[in-house]
């Protein structure tokens, strides 16, 4: 089996050779389809479930960490962090526990597994900051109740939001930072004396800049507008079109510049689900047909039910950035935070894709992962065929 395209970043005609599945050679060649593209497979550091598979129920079993993985390669997501949010201490160690598991078992899933983010449980209490994390198990910060975790967890927390207004938070966070973890503040009420000392202590970057946030809040300071005016701080942002309105993402993009920009899907369960009325976080949540899931009965988003790809043709569309800059926010931006470039390029993760520039729609034709062809297009509609032939 042979693949061919232009690498989009330098637009070089390439052809990779595969046998059995696995990538044999990957050289320049004369010529290549030219729309067909060749970029480095995507990176979400911000995934709480995919494809009906959720990594926050009481009990996580580690084949569906395994299986929620395996659907992100189908959209083009090669490298993920997990993420665990806010819950009793059982309920985030059985999470953590089940994402460690899932690892051991399978070469390829901790391959993709960059590390896991801890969102929670240290933020907000606040309606509106907390978004639809329980109210019941937001709690101060705790050392040594992390550390357990992160023993669950065999050191894998890579990142960690919390609010930095709470009780004790900034030498939590320096404790943090002395041991390699990145702070990410978000869910938070903080002060613009809080985000300097978060800052000061060492965070790097806001989790989903412009949500977790009150519906109201005053206009100026805020604790949006000294995350996004501080040079310190990356952002990462959600480029659904319901977390951020088109014209907030563009200001947002250009005021932190594409080196400090990041996108992350923020993707839940519902992710790939039909809409309609679910559980999610212990509360009922709406799944719209435009794919935004809302706390029933409230304006209060409840994550996300995009694949990151989609936040990569909104991107375009909504910030009038090229497509090479959109996907550098989901793949060398990422890769650079979480230093991670060694890992990612020690081994061939590409996908390939068309882009219907009229349309700014990517067009998934394949996800290579750890040298090896985990999703072909071609091979999913021969598939689909099967399937509504052998259908009664």
């Amino acid at each position: 089996m042979k693949f061919s395209g232009r690498t989009l970043f330098n637009n070089t005609p390439t052809e990779i050779v595969l046998s059995d599945g696995r990538v044999q050679t990957i050289r320049e060649v004369d010529f290549a389809n030219g729309n067909t593209w060749i970029a480095p497979a995507l990176i979400d550091i911000q995934v709480n479930g995919f494809a009906g598979f959720d990594l926050n129920v009481a009990t996580v079993p580690s084949e569906d960490v395994s299986a929620m993985v395996r659907a992100l390669w189908r959209v083009g997501t090669g490298f993920l962090c997990p993420t665990v949010v806010t819950g009793s201490f059982e309920g985030i160690s059985n999470s953590l526990y089940a994402i460690v598991k899932a690892g051991e078992a399978d070469p390829f899933i901790a391959h993709s597994i960059l590390g896991i983010h801890l969102e929670g449980p240290y933020i907000s209490a606040e309606d509106g900051p907390r978004g639809a994390h329980p109210l019941e198990h937001v709690r101060e910060p705790d050392w040594d109740e992390f550390q357990r975790w992160q023993d669950i967890a065999e050191g894998q927390i890579t990142i960690v939001t919390l609010a930095p207004e709470k009780k004790g938070a900034i030498p939590f966070i320096e404790k943090l930072v002395a041991n390699g973890i990145i702070v990410a503040l978000g869910h938070t009420d903080a002060s613009a004396n809080d985000i300097r000392a978060a800052i000061d202590a060492g965070a790097r970057l806001s989790t989903h800049l412009g949500n977790g946030a009150h519906a109201l809040i005053r206009r100026h300071p805020n604790y949006i507008w000294e995350q996004l005016g501080a040079d310190e701080l990356w952002a990462s942002l959600i480029v659904d079109g319901h977390h951020l309105p088109p014209t907030v993402a563009k200001s947002m993009i250009r005021a932190k510049t594409l080196d400090r920009c990041l996108l992350v899907s923020d993707a839940v369960a519902l992710a790939g689900m039909k809409p309609g009325i679910y559980q999610f976080a212990g509360k009922s949540v709406e799944l719209t047909a435009e794919r935004c899931v809302r706390l029933v009965g409230t304006e209060y988003l409840a994550g996300s039910a995009i694949e990151l790809a989609r936040g990569i043709e909104n991107s375009v569309r909504f910030a009038g950035i090229s497509l090479k800059e959109a996907v550098s926010l989901a793949t060398l931006q990422p890769m650079c935070l979480l230093n991670a470039k060694t890992r990612v390029e020690a081994q061939t993760n590409l996908i390939l894709f068309e882009w219907n520039a009229a349309q700014c729609e990517i067009n998934l034709l394949a996800t290579i992962v750890g040298d090896e062809l985990v999703y072909h297009s071609e091979a999913r509609s021969t598939e689909e065929k099967l399937i509504r032939k052998l259908s009664p």
